[in-house]
């Protein structure tokens, strides 16, 4: 098998990989945290107004804790949020995960078709044998024709 240049896939023997995921700033752990402290912060300050007799400023504190908490965790629940894409010998494999539910499809190399769905700016569906899984999601849409055409070009490789 010729090793081509390839943009997103990573070739390791005879396997041929796509990982697409977000670009994450901060790790679920690293968020934890920043949370914590931020949590610190905003009720030691909340604490010191409700003893100098500013009692509506510590509920003002628990509200923005459980405001600032609920956006930590909806970002933390997609933070690992991805699409695997693998082709090795006769199958080729897509993994998809959305907070943290993940599904996986596997379709015959020889009958799997890769297609954008609308235009070259839109998701691709990698589809065979009645079923079909869109991947893409991670990849800047002027990107996914060059995915695509990746994908398809790893397909015809023998």
């Amino acid at each position: 098998m010729s090793n081509p240049v390839f943009t997103f896939a990573k070739v390791s023997g005879q396997s041929i990989d796509w990982r697409l995921q977000k670009n994450c700033s901060l790790a679920p752990a690293q968020l934890g945290w920043i949370y914590l402290s931020l949590c610190c912060v905003s009720l030691l300050i909340g604490t010191f107004f409700w003893l100098q007799g500013a009692v509506f400023v510590l509920g003002f504190a628990w509200l923005e804790v459980m405001v600032v908490g609920l956006a930590f965790f909806m970002y933390a629940r997609h933070a690992a949020d991805g699409e695997w894409i693998s082709i090795e010998g006769s199958r080729i494999v897509v993994e998809c995960e959305t907070a943290g539910r993940r599904q996986r499809a596997e379709f015959d190399r020889q009958w799997v078709r890769i297609e954008p769905i609308a235009d070259d700016r839109s998701l691709i569906e990698v589809s065979g044998r009645g079923r079909s899984v869109e991947v893409g999601r991670f990849v800047r849409p002027e990107h996914r024709l060059i995915l695509a055409q990746e994908i398809r070009r790893a397909l015809r490789q023998a």
